[in-house]
């Protein structure tokens, strides 16, 4: 009878401990108390409370029924009057070059560094040249000047970087991606010489009267050769910067990035996604120069360690800024050196060629990125993009068109018809507003990145940092949508203003959905992940010019805080 009783008064101590344990392991937490804005519909959506349990939202709704379906010992999260959205999900970025922004040479000009003219950015770059940074790559880099900006309205030469330094070699990346400018050690480590040729879509620019390089790459003559100044040369350098780069997205909001052309002979995101190394979500689209990397387990709608390869980019022109991107008429204002009927030049000029690679991906099944700025780009696409559509079908292929900063109007309804994305880009608004005024005129000027016009039509649209061209700063991409304010103060294109409603749809709900990630993000909605992020104050509550000093506070990601401010 006394053993009995002492079995029965174990047991009912161990049931008590199981129950305590129970509410003590409690994962629920309820977010109360803020401006909790899910996105969900045409209109804002505002909740008192969302519940988050083991990386999913499990309700979002009145705070009385949030405090029964968290059940007893949940966690309570005060937002304190902060809003809580989804996490960001940039339309367009370069994210495995993060970390070359992060930790290169801060050669941005205003307001994001202070690269503004040519002394300026040498003092910059001779300030980094220390023997800790010179050991990352080998190289002297940084990336992100302006022609555009810089006083002195020109490209920096081998002349001038031969002022940093002739004995480490130097290369600088433009703020648009597209171009390079070297010093002399840099040109001769890369065979650069006077009896170089051209290659196929790119420009190696030469000294006045003269054949010899005069460090300025442009496209095609650039873009292969950023690996070997921006690669790290260990692997704790590499641990550096993957780390950089990671915590500068996640410091602006992200919870799902893409790398939009991935380049090489090594995936070198899909060796860290090995390690477990990524806290947010990565998607690549393989450059189509590298079909190699398609062939990969990473290949998938479907994430693998935080990571995989979403498709195909290609890139079939160049910058406008740089003038490098494709038109049907000539600039106003020639880069120097050409004429007066220059108008860009295409990246790859043969229609057969840009076929053969629409073919594989439309065959493979492949969702296609296809970069196209001038007008003459976009014909092009559409010319060759269109057959395939008709043979293969062309039913939620999704296929996106990037930047598109010179579309037409006819172009705006081809897109339509063959049911692409169209990512725009009116970051460029005020980066480069009053610049494209001055290369191809006022009127047209002021369509550059025409989003209203786009979503007017039907369109499905996302918009974009495309960084590191400009800093992963999507509150200022929101800013620049919603404003339309060029540097000088001048509004370029009033009537392509988004509301801040629909700017914020660009970069969750919408670009979820141009990612095929619709069903588990871009909205705050039961049994989707809890990929959020919490702002110090409501881009649909303040002054549509404060938007830009909006700051993060908090990112989450499947529930668990991956950055706070």
């Amino acid at each position: 009878m006394i053993l009995r009783k002492l079995l029965v008064a174990i047991l009912a101590i161990t049931l008590l401990y199981a129950c305590n344990t129970t509410e003590k392991t409690n994962t629920a937490t309820v977010y109360f108390n803020g401006d909790i804005l899910t996105m969900v519909g045409d209109s804002p959506n505002y909740v008192e409370a969302l519940v988050e349990q083991d990386g999913k939202i499990i309700y979002t709704g009145p705070n009385t029924d949030a405090m029964k379906v968290a059940g007893k010992g949940h966690q309570m999260i005060d937002l304190k009057g902060k809003t809580l959205l989804p996490g960001f999900i940039d339309g367009h970025a370069h994210f495995g070059s993060f970390s070359s922004q992060a930790i290169g040479a801060q050669i941005l000009p205003s307001p994001d560094a202070t690269a503004d003219d040519i002394p300026k950015l040498i003092e910059i770059l001779k300030e980094w040249n220390t023997p800790e940074n010179r050991a990352l790559t080998g190289w002297i880099f940084g990336m992100g000047f302006d022609d555009s900006v810089l006083k002195e309205k020109r490209f920096p030469t081998k002349e001038d970087l031969d002022k940093v330094s002739t004995e480490t070699p130097i290369m600088i990346i433009h703020i648009s991606g597209h171009f390079a400018s070297l010093n002399s050690k840099g040109l001769e480590l890369l065979e650069i010489t006077a009896d170089s040729k051209n290659p196929e879509g790119g420009i190696i620019r030469r000294m006045p009267n003269s054949s010899e390089p005069n460090g300025v790459l442009e496209e095609l003559a650039a873009i292969p050769f950023f690996a070997r100044a921006l690669t790290p040369v260990s692997e704790e350098a590499q641990m550096e910067f993957m780390k950089a780069g990671q915590e500068m997205a996640l410091s602006y909001g992200y919870t799902t990035a893409q790398d939009g052309r991935l380049m090489g002979d090594v995936d070198l995101l899909a060796k860290f996604a090995e390690l477990d190394f990524w806290k947010l979500d990565v998607v690549s689209y393989v450059d189509y120069l590298f079909p190699k990397l398609l062939e990969s387990k990473w290949l998938s709608k479907s994430y693998n360690k935080h990571y995989r390869i979403g498709g195909l980019k290609i890139t079939l022109d160049g910058s406008p800024q740089g003038r490098t991107a494709w038109r049907t008429i000539p600039y106003l204002l020639p880069p120097d050196g050409a004429d007066k009927n220059y108008s860009g030049y295409p990246a790859i000029p043969n229609d057969d060629d840009v076929t053969a690679i629409y073919e594989k991906a439309f065959a493979q099944n492949y969702q296609i990125l296809t970069h196209a700025n001038g007008d003459a780009a976009m014909d092009q696409m559409i010319r060759t993009m269109k057959p395939l559509a008709e043979r293969y079908g062309n039913d939620d292929r999704r296929n996106v068109l990037i930047h598109g900063q010179y579309i037409r109007d006819d172009q705006l309804d081809a897109f339509k018809e063959l049911n692409v994305i169209t990512s725009l880009f009116p970051l460029h608004t005020f980066y480069w507003g009053d610049w494209h005024k001055e290369i191809i005129g006022d009127s047209l000027g002021n369509r550059i990145s025409p989003v209203k016009t786009a979503l007017n039509k039907g369109l499905k649209i996302t918009i974009h940092t495309d960084a590191p061209v400009a800093l992963p700063n999507l509150m200022r991409v929101i800013w620049t949508a919603v404003n339309r304010t060029s540097r000088s103060g001048a509004i370029i294109g009033a009537n392509e203003r988004l509301t801040p409603y629909e700017a914020l749809k660009a970069i969750t709900d919408w670009s979820a959905y141009q990612h095929f990630e619709e069903n588990e993000k871009g909205t705050l909605e039961n049994g989707k992940l809890a990929d959020m992020v919490i702002l110090d104050k409501n881009p649909l509550k303040v002054a549509p010019d404060s938007i830009k000093d909006i700051q993060v506070v908090e990112t989450i990601k499947e529930g668990e805080t991956v950055f706070e401010k």
